[in-house]
């Protein structure tokens, strides 16, 4: 009973509720403005989270990632440009609605479902979290080694066709990974001496720099260019016909998001679009998706929505972030003092079971603001590039400051932040360095004490089912991607041949 009370009084606390509110509302802003993604404004705000305690500042920015994924879909609607890449899918119907003069009523449906797919996710957290943190306790170096392999491996679906930059981008990451001070042996690696990397390059500042900053400069080459919004947003409450609409298929493509969140790198935009895939197949009338119809909203706003509680699944229980926002928060509980994993679920109950009712309550918040202030929220569309752009250059120096009062980071970012740019111009995913970033020492440590423990014998790492397993998922995500790959190029080639015939 102290334990429930414990957890509540936590979450309904009102400075607590207020910094929820303050957050979903935050986040929804920066979802709408085209090019502002949810990792960014989570990477961004991280820094004001410092001076609160863990849960609070957990909380703040979950509220930020809630209301940015559903922020997206304001523009998407409204201007057929995402606001986040996990709108994409939504853009694809939504924008019909606007056509039509009915743009109020298809950011209603996108809220409704939204708040669905969100809730979905959530009670898949709580039911699926503790059991897998209760498998988890049971691993030994050698399969937290094969588990960190499994996460890496995941950088070969992520890359899309470019699964070679991906792959390099990957070990680049990892490589950084290796900078500062050896875990185990206590030997200084790769800091050219310099005082400031003795603690390893830490990966928030270069989180900042390539989603952030990286975004900032490439705003630069438009920023004279202007939106035009259409800000006439009426009948937002979605009728008892989209009602019904939206709960038979919400409900599910939320779960399918919530399942794809589960696995490392895939994110929210891969989410929508499966999602919204899945909705066309199963759909009678297929013909209609893209045409702007209820259900085609609802499954890609619950895809992306039951995302966010998928991705906090590996985050909270193994210590693997499911999405780049994750990422952001194994670093804040880190700068907490508090490692995610199943140690957490013994060490920091309550704080866990806090942010599964705060995850609920963002999404909670977020359908009160979606429905009650979208024609506030839509004004955000009509900020000048001119005056945005400067104070996301802002926020990046301040922020990546903040982590140490060191400018030494400042100047990781800022360098993170060139080569984010050209990446993206190269169309080089920046995700598999974050993952090669975050993963990288994992390994590294748990392979060099599995060999530690069982005395030089590699055995070990074949040793349990539980290791087999991650052998066969390592395995299958790195083939199916490159077979995948084979055969379109393949295709392409009969194509390209019969063509010319």
């Amino acid at each position: 009973m102290e334990f429930v009370q414990s957890v509540l009084a936590g979450v309904f606390n009102p400075a607590v509720l207020m910094y929820i509110m303050l957050g979903v509302a935050g986040g929804i802003c920066i979802g709408a403005l085209p090019g502002l993604t949810a990792t960014m404004g989570v990477a961004l705000l991280l820094p004001l989270t410092f001076g609160m305690d863990a849960q609070t500042g957990i909380l703040l920015l979950l509220g930020i990632y809630i209301g940015a994924i559903y922020g997206g879909s304001i523009s998407a609607i409204l201007l057929k440009t995402p606001g986040t890449p996990a709108s994409a899918a939504t853009a694809l119907d939504g924008y019909e609605f606007s056509k039509r003069g009915e743009g109020g009523r298809a950011l209603g449906i996108a809220t409704v479902s939204s708040f669905v797919g969100g809730v979905v996710s959530c009670i898949a957290l709580m039911l699926i979290s503790p059991q897998l943190a209760k498998l988890a306790l049971k691993f030994s170096s050698a399969e937290f080694f094969l588990l960190a392999v499994f996460g890496l491996t995941i950088i070969a679906s992520i890359s899309g066709n470019k699964i070679s930059k991906g792959l390099i981008c990957g070990f680049i990451g990892m490589l950084i990974a290796t900078v500062g001070i050896d875990s185990i042996t206590g030997k200084v690696r790769y800091t050219f001496g310099s005082v400031s990397l003795m603690s390893g390059v830490s990966y928030i500042p270069v989180m900042i720099g390539l989603f952030a900053m990286s975004q900032a400069f490439i705003s630069i080459e438009d920023i004279w260019t202007k939106e035009e919004v259409d800000n006439k947003v009426t009948k937002v409450i979605p009728s008892k016909e989209d009602l019904k609409k939206i709960l038979k298929t919400a409900p599910l493509t939320g779960l399918i998001g919530t399942f794809i969140g589960i696995i490392p790198g895939a994110g929210a935009d891969i989410g929508a679009f499966v999602s919204y895939n899945t909705a066309k197949n199963m759909s009678k009338t297929p013909e209609k998706f893209g045409t702007g119809i209820t259900e085609a909203i609802a499954a890609s706003e619950g895809g992306n929505n039951g995302v966010t509680g998928g991705a906090m699944i590996p985050m909270l229980t193994l210590g693997i972030p499911g999405d780049a926002v994750a990422a952001i928060m194994i670093g804040a509980l880190t700068i907490q003092g508090l490692n995610p994993g199943p140690l957490l679920f013994q060490n920091d109950k309550v704080l866990v079971y806090t942010i599964f009712v705060g995850l609920l309550v963002a999404n909670c918040c977020m359908l009160l603001l979606g429905l009650s202030c979208l024609k506030a929220f839509t004004k955000v569309l009509t900020i000048p590039k001119t005056i945005l752009t400067p104070i996301i250059f802002v926020l990046c120096i301040v922020g990546s400051y903040a982590i140490k009062n060191d400018f030494f980071d400042v100047g990781v970012m800022l360098v993170f932040g060139i080569i984010g740019y050209f990446m993206q111009k190269a169309e080089i995913p920046a995700s598999p360095a974050i993952l090669g970033l975050i993963l990288g020492p994992m390994a590294e440590k748990h392979f060099r004490t599995a060999l530690l423990k069982s005395g030089g014998n590699y055995g070990i790492f074949f040793s349990s089912a539980i290791c087999w397993l991650f052998i066969l998922l390592a395995v299958g995500t790195l083939v199916l991607p490159i077979v995948k790959s084979m055969i379109a190029k393949s295709k392409a080639k009969k194509a390209a041949q019969s063509s010319s015939l």
